[in-house]
């Protein structure tokens, strides 16, 4: 007898902060936020019988990310921006460009140092989700940001208020998950036999007209939906989850529980290729396909049906 197991995803992210002090070599002075200094340069003399005196500079290069948070304002110096009216137009008053971001409740208390591509957006969703602890927000504008430079500037911002306080920001300890949501779960891809070696008791062309008329949308696919094998398998994989569908998917390649599964639905379906998406049992097409009546509209009204 056949059966579908499920095979969990596993992810588990980490970020770890420290702290360095680097001195200003202006006439401004020294500034202590962590990784500051876009160039430090060492001076060294030395004698030479010939020559007399003469100087040698050595200049070391520090990464384009340091360079950027440097120009970050500290946190204790950015002027703060009122959320406390409901009407409030956040994306009129806040900047839609990458950076980072410090929300404060009624009382001054800073609540949450985030980061985002749309620093406008973020703020706006979480006035949504707990306005009661946003009543002003600080910004910081990270300019032509990478993930590096987001990083560092968010670290900066976090380890300036530690330093001040003691204390991290209640949104930014571990487990807490109020100014952010987590990352779905995705769902496993079913397996249709219970291993290669295992005699099966139903032929396997009756085990997908059986899969795919009992679910309302399946993805034959190359690979996994956490980590699609082909580009076409990606794409389609994206459309659904834009679409926001609920939908197995199974992996053709899976010769220890999909054994013969390429071949076989190949004949049951009459189509050559991969991957394969069904809606209600029917065979809507591959890639192309989904991908043409995603852009037209038509597929979002097939899910509906």
């Amino acid at each position: 007898m056949a059966t579908m197991n499920a095979i969990p995803a596993k992810s588990s992210p980490s970020l770890r902060a420290s702290t360095t002090t680097t001195p200003s070599n202006s006439l401004q002075p020294p500034i202590t936020l962590s990784l500051f200094s876009c160039i430090s340069t060492r001076h060294s003399l030395s004698l030479t019988a010939a020559a007399g005196t003469s100087i040698r500079s050595t200049r070391r290069l520090k990464p384009r990310s340091l360079c950027i948070v440097s120009a970050l304002k500290k946190l204790s110096e950015v002027d703060s921006v009122s959320l406390l009216a409901d009407s409030v137009d956040v994306a009129g008053k806040l900047t839609p460009d990458a950076g980072v971001y410090a929300v404060y409740d009624p009382n001054g208390e800073l609540q949450f140092i985030g980061l985002s591509r749309n620093v406008a957006a973020s703020v706006e969703s979480h006035r949504k989700k707990v306005p009661e602890l946003c009543s002003s927000v600080k910004v910081g504008i990270v300019d032509n940001p990478d993930r590096e430079s987001l990083t560092q500037a968010w670290k900066s911002w976090l380890e300036e208020h530690i330093a001040a306080t003691g204390k991290i920001p209640p949104g930014n300890e571990t487990g807490n998950t109020t100014w952010f949501k987590p990352p779905p779960k995705k769902k496993a891809d079913l397996r249709l036999t219970p291993g290669r070696h295992v005699q099966l008791t139903v032929p396997l062309e009756e085990l997908i007209d059986k899969l795919v008329k009992e679910n309302k949308v399946v993805a034959f696919i190359k690979g996994s939906r956490s980590a699609p094998l082909c580009g076409f398998s990606q794409r389609v994989i994206g459309i659904l989850e834009s679409v926001g569908v609920d939908y197995e998917s199974v992996d053709v390649l899976d010769e220890e529980y999909n054994y013969g599964l390429r071949e076989t639905l190949k004949r049951y379906s009459n189509w050559p290729t991969f991957p394969q998406i069904f809606v209600n049992g029917e065979l809507v097409g591959g890639c192309d396909i989904l991908t043409s009546m995603y852009e037209n509209g038509e597929l979002a009204n097939l899910f509906k049906n």
